[in-house]
Protein backbone atom coordinates (compact mmCIF):
# COMPACT_ATOMS: atom_id res chain seq x y z
CA UNK A 1 0.00 0.00 0.00
CA UNK A 2 1.51 3.08 -1.26
CA UNK A 3 0.90 6.52 0.26
CA UNK A 4 0.25 9.52 -2.47
CA UNK A 5 -1.33 13.18 -2.60
CA UNK A 6 -2.70 14.29 0.18
CA UNK A 7 -5.29 13.17 2.74
CA UNK A 8 -8.46 15.14 4.60
CA UNK A 9 -8.08 14.93 8.55
CA UNK A 10 -10.92 11.92 8.27
CA UNK A 11 -9.00 9.94 5.66
CA UNK A 12 -5.73 10.06 7.49
CA UNK A 13 -7.11 9.06 10.79
CA UNK A 14 -8.79 6.43 8.81
CA UNK A 15 -5.37 5.29 7.52
CA UNK A 16 -3.67 5.39 10.54
CA UNK A 17 -6.25 2.84 11.95
CA UNK A 18 -5.71 0.65 9.24
CA UNK A 19 -2.21 1.06 10.13
CA UNK A 20 -2.79 0.09 13.67
CA UNK A 21 -5.15 -2.87 13.20
CA UNK A 22 -2.14 -4.05 10.71
CA UNK A 23 0.35 -3.68 13.29
CA UNK A 24 2.20 -1.20 11.63
CA UNK A 25 1.54 1.71 13.56
CA UNK A 26 3.34 1.83 16.83
CA UNK A 27 1.85 3.47 19.70
CA UNK A 28 2.04 6.83 20.21
CA UNK A 29 3.26 7.99 16.71
CA UNK A 30 1.09 9.46 13.79
CA UNK A 31 1.10 8.65 10.42
CA UNK A 32 2.76 11.61 8.17
CA UNK A 33 2.83 11.93 3.94
CA UNK A 34 5.63 14.17 4.38
CA UNK A 35 9.28 13.08 5.30
CA UNK A 36 10.52 15.54 7.87
CA UNK A 37 13.79 16.60 8.22
CA UNK A 38 15.57 16.04 11.71
CA UNK A 39 19.04 15.90 12.12
CA UNK A 40 21.75 17.56 14.51
CA UNK A 41 24.42 19.71 12.71
CA UNK A 42 25.13 21.35 9.75
CA UNK A 43 24.48 18.77 6.70
CA UNK A 44 27.96 17.51 5.28
CA UNK A 45 29.84 18.21 2.08
CA UNK A 46 30.14 14.82 0.06
CA UNK A 47 33.47 14.85 -1.49
CA UNK A 48 33.90 11.39 -3.78
CA UNK A 49 37.57 11.95 -4.23
CA UNK A 50 37.90 11.55 -0.27
CA UNK A 51 35.02 9.58 0.61
CA UNK A 52 35.63 6.15 2.31
CA UNK A 53 33.42 3.38 3.85
CA UNK A 54 35.18 1.36 6.59
CA UNK A 55 34.40 -2.00 8.95
CA UNK A 56 36.81 -2.35 11.44
CA UNK A 57 36.45 -3.83 15.12
CA UNK A 58 35.49 -7.58 15.51
CA UNK A 59 35.71 -8.94 11.99
CA UNK A 60 37.61 -11.67 10.68
CA UNK A 61 38.27 -9.44 7.69
CA UNK A 62 38.53 -5.51 7.92
CA UNK A 63 37.19 -3.41 4.61
CA UNK A 64 37.54 0.04 2.89
CA UNK A 65 35.87 0.52 -0.05
CA UNK A 66 35.72 4.00 -2.42
CA UNK A 67 32.50 5.24 -3.07
CA UNK A 68 33.40 3.57 -6.75
CA UNK A 69 34.18 0.68 -5.09
CA UNK A 70 30.95 1.07 -2.78
CA UNK A 71 28.37 1.33 -5.97
CA UNK A 72 30.16 -2.09 -7.02
CA UNK A 73 28.44 -4.08 -4.55
CA UNK A 74 25.32 -6.43 -5.38
CA UNK A 75 22.28 -3.91 -5.38
CA UNK A 76 18.73 -4.77 -3.43
CA UNK A 77 15.58 -2.86 -3.25
CA UNK A 78 13.64 -3.07 0.07
CA UNK A 79 9.96 -1.67 1.31
CA UNK A 80 9.58 -0.68 4.63
CA UNK A 81 7.93 1.55 7.08
CA UNK A 82 10.37 4.20 9.02
CA UNK A 83 9.11 5.57 12.54
CA UNK A 84 10.97 8.39 13.77
CA UNK A 85 11.22 9.07 17.85
CA UNK A 86 9.34 12.96 17.59
CA UNK A 87 6.18 10.50 17.17
CA UNK A 88 5.58 10.65 13.00
CA UNK A 89 5.49 7.37 11.08
CA UNK A 90 5.71 7.28 6.96
CA UNK A 91 4.83 3.83 5.50
CA UNK A 92 5.94 2.07 2.46
CA UNK A 93 9.20 3.64 1.70
CA UNK A 94 11.37 2.17 -1.32
CA UNK A 95 15.15 1.73 -0.47
CA UNK A 96 17.84 1.07 -3.07
CA UNK A 97 21.07 0.05 -1.86
CA UNK A 98 23.80 -2.51 -0.66
CA UNK A 99 21.97 -5.07 2.01
CA UNK A 100 23.72 -4.97 5.77
CA UNK A 101 23.75 -8.98 4.90
CA UNK A 102 26.24 -8.37 2.19
CA UNK A 103 28.39 -6.39 4.39
CA UNK A 104 28.28 -8.93 6.93
CA UNK A 105 28.73 -11.81 4.46
CA UNK A 106 32.06 -9.84 3.72
CA UNK A 107 33.78 -9.09 6.84
CA UNK A 108 32.95 -12.05 8.90
CA UNK A 109 32.17 -10.83 12.34
CA UNK A 110 33.94 -12.52 15.05
CA UNK A 111 31.74 -14.67 17.42
CA UNK A 112 32.28 -12.68 19.96
CA UNK A 113 30.91 -9.48 18.10
CA UNK A 114 27.22 -8.71 19.82
CA UNK A 115 26.90 -4.78 18.74
CA UNK A 116 27.89 -2.43 15.99
CA UNK A 117 29.13 1.12 16.68
CA UNK A 118 27.91 3.05 13.60
CA UNK A 119 30.17 5.95 12.39
CA UNK A 120 29.08 9.06 10.37
CA UNK A 121 30.54 12.41 9.27
CA UNK A 122 31.04 14.64 11.99
CA UNK A 123 32.00 12.15 14.40
CA UNK A 124 28.38 11.23 14.94
CA UNK A 125 28.06 8.06 16.62
CA UNK A 126 24.91 5.87 16.93
CA UNK A 127 24.93 1.72 18.63
CA UNK A 128 22.54 -0.54 17.42
CA UNK A 129 22.63 -5.03 18.17
CA UNK A 130 24.51 -6.97 15.91
CA UNK A 131 20.99 -9.11 15.84
CA UNK A 132 19.33 -5.94 14.72
CA UNK A 133 21.61 -5.51 11.78
CA UNK A 134 21.41 -9.06 10.91
CA UNK A 135 17.89 -8.66 8.98
CA UNK A 136 16.87 -8.84 5.60
CA UNK A 137 15.12 -5.50 5.38
CA UNK A 138 18.36 -3.53 6.72
CA UNK A 139 20.15 -2.28 4.47
CA UNK A 140 22.84 0.98 3.41
CA UNK A 141 20.39 3.01 1.22
CA UNK A 142 21.77 5.08 -1.69
CA UNK A 143 18.18 6.00 -2.94
CA UNK A 144 14.76 6.75 -1.61
CA UNK A 145 11.56 5.93 -3.68
CA UNK A 146 13.36 5.79 -6.88
CA UNK A 147 15.50 8.65 -6.68
CA UNK A 148 19.10 9.37 -5.28
CA UNK A 149 18.70 10.22 -1.68
CA UNK A 150 19.30 14.21 -0.80
CA UNK A 151 21.75 15.57 1.18
CA UNK A 152 19.46 16.47 4.41
CA UNK A 153 18.04 13.26 4.29
CA UNK A 154 21.45 11.31 4.29
CA UNK A 155 23.39 11.71 1.03
CA UNK A 156 25.29 9.40 -0.44
CA UNK A 157 24.62 6.93 2.02
CA UNK A 158 21.98 5.83 4.83
CA UNK A 159 21.71 2.93 7.04
CA UNK A 160 17.77 2.32 7.21
CA UNK A 161 17.06 -0.30 10.30
CA UNK A 162 12.81 0.15 10.03
CA UNK A 163 12.33 -1.70 12.98
CA UNK A 164 13.81 0.75 15.31
CA UNK A 165 13.39 4.75 15.83
CA UNK A 166 14.56 6.41 12.84
CA UNK A 167 17.85 7.63 14.62
CA UNK A 168 19.42 4.29 14.34
CA UNK A 169 18.59 4.36 10.44
CA UNK A 170 21.98 7.27 10.22
CA UNK A 171 22.46 9.69 7.58
CA UNK A 172 25.80 10.11 6.28
CA UNK A 173 27.32 6.98 7.27
CA UNK A 174 30.78 6.15 6.98
CA UNK A 175 31.25 2.77 8.64
CA UNK A 176 30.65 0.47 11.97
CA UNK A 177 33.01 -0.91 14.41
CA UNK A 178 31.75 -4.05 16.02
CA UNK A 179 32.16 -4.57 19.79
CA UNK A 180 31.85 -7.13 22.47
CA UNK A 181 29.55 -4.84 24.64
CA UNK A 182 27.43 -2.43 23.87
CA UNK A 183 28.49 1.58 23.59
CA UNK A 184 26.39 4.39 23.87
CA UNK A 185 25.92 6.85 20.44
CA UNK A 186 25.72 10.55 20.43
CA UNK A 187 21.65 10.41 21.21
CA UNK A 188 22.10 7.41 23.74
CA UNK A 189 24.87 9.55 25.58
CA UNK A 190 22.18 12.42 25.62
CA UNK A 191 19.45 9.94 27.60
CA UNK A 192 18.00 8.22 24.52
CA UNK A 193 17.26 4.44 24.65
CA UNK A 194 20.36 2.13 23.98
CA UNK A 195 17.64 0.00 21.58
CA UNK A 196 14.63 2.30 20.50
CA UNK A 197 12.37 -0.63 19.25
CA UNK A 198 9.21 1.72 18.13
CA UNK A 199 6.93 -0.73 19.32
CA UNK A 200 7.91 -0.73 23.03
CA UNK A 201 8.00 3.28 22.90
CA UNK A 202 11.54 2.79 23.72
CA UNK A 203 12.25 6.59 23.30
CA UNK A 204 14.31 7.21 26.42
CA UNK A 205 16.59 5.60 28.77
CA UNK A 206 14.05 5.63 31.06
CA UNK A 207 11.30 3.75 28.90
Amino acid sequence: MAFSGMFSGDERKRKEQEMRAEGRLPPGQSLTLKWPVLHYGAVPSFDEAHWDFHVAGLVGQSLTLTWKEFNQLPRVERISDFHCVTRWSRFDNRWTGVAMREILARVKPKPEASYVLVHAEQGYTANVPLADLDRDNVLLATHHDGEPLTPDHGYPLRLIVPHLYAWKSVKWVRGFEFLSQDQAGFWEQNGYHMRGDPFKEQRFDTD
